[in-house]
């Protein structure tokens, strides 16, 4: 395909392993499929649109941008919280603060256009902030639906029940999702009355990982640490259930890729998750308590509505793939986010 005319800047360069970085070389890739010049300068001369994820700190390269003429597109996810709920110290309160208040500043001041990544997060930062007066869209994360697929010579295992978990990092201000998931694969444990193996692919810091070992003793848990992007769908294929354990997540690339993998997602409604995992494409059950405190949730409500899911898994496998094949495709989300930057006049 011919190149475009003009350039399209992704900035800031994101090098982690999931969230934000997986989305940005996602969309890169579309994008290039599309013809486009996909960069990381917002100062090159010719770049007619410029896509900020998250936040960045080249405000003065952009507004220079802005001013002359080149459109200013912000995506967020969610906003900072869980050091407002649980003290992790200073220097970790100071910097999400601060990281709160480049993105609200970018939000108000400096974007052209906001998009946001669920109805959740819309309403979280309409709610906390205000209004803007930019418009915006609400744009849910995509997969690549080639790349994610049920197929493959990959199966569950027969002897025992495979719950897994995908995060990039799980440390002290996300700690809750790491204990929520060994409290809910005890009592699935319980309520399937079969051996679970619970499957947790993210780096988990040392000292988190001991503390929740000391309150969740027993269990059969495998840590197998961060797995490369490429590697997921051959490990979701292994599994049964996929637990979504952030609390409040606001548009996780590790559902949607669990999704179009075919593997049922299952999990307590907070954030976004409803949005995302509907009809028996996996199951979201009440919370039981609040997630903005960190309560515990009711995990043998999970475990049991989770049940049914293993009596009758390929019914739901395929349930989750055409959910996914519906809502999640990589080429209309490119499609969605070209309208915001490019279309948009």
């Amino acid at each position: 395909m011919a190149a475009k005319t003009g350039s399209i800047a992704l900035v800031p360069v994101i090098n982690r392993v999931a969230g934000p970085g997986s989305f940005q070389l996602k969309l890169k890739a579309a994008l290039e499929r599309r013809g486009y010049r996909v960069h990381h300068d917002p100062a090159q001369a010719d770049t007619q649109a410029i896509l900020i994820i998250a936040g960045t700190r080249r405000l003065g390269e952009i507004l220079a941008a802005k001013r002359r003429g080149v459109r200013i597109v912000q995506r967020l996810n969610g906003i900072n919280w869980v050091h407002r709920r649980k003290y992790l110290g200073l220097r970790h309160w100071l910097r999400a603060e601060m990281g709160n208040l480049l993105l609200a500043y970018t939000r108000r001041f400096v974007a052209d256009h906001v998009v946001y990544q669920s109805n959740f997060t819309r309403d979280w930062w309409h709610n906390w902030y205000g209004s803007n007066k930019a418009p915006y869209t609400v744009i849910h994360n995509a997969v690549d639906l080639q790349a994610y697929s049920p197929a493959g010579p990959e199966t569950p295992p027969e002897d025992h029940i495979r719950v897994q978990v995908v995060e990039g990092h799980l440390n002290w201000d996300n700690g809750p999702a790491l204990e929520n998931a060994h409290r809910y694969a005890r009592a699935l444990e319980q309520a399937a009355g079969r051996r679970v193996e619970l499957v947790i692919a993210a780096d988990v810091l040392p000292a988190l990982r001991e503390s929740v070992h000391q309150r969740v003793p027993g269990g059969w848990v495998e840590y197998a640490g961060v797995i490369a992007r490429e590697q997921i769908p051959f490990m979701s294929r292994q599994a049964h259930l996929q637990y979504s354990a952030e609390v409040n997540p606001s548009c996780p690339n590790s559902v949607i890729e669990a999704l179009a993998c075919g593997l049922p997602v299952v999990g307590f409604d907070s954030g976004s998750l409803t949005e995302l995992v509907q009809g028996d494409a996996g199951r979201v059950v009440p919370y039981g308590g609040d997630p903005w405190k960190l309560d515990l949730p009711d995990y043998e409500s999970l475990a049991q509505a989770s049940v049914p899911l293993l009596a009758n898994l390929e019914h739901y496998r395929q349930a989750a793939r055409a959910l996914a094949e519906t809502k999640f495709d990589l080429e209309t989300m490119a499609d969605a986010y070209l309208q915001t930057l490019i279309y948009c006049n």
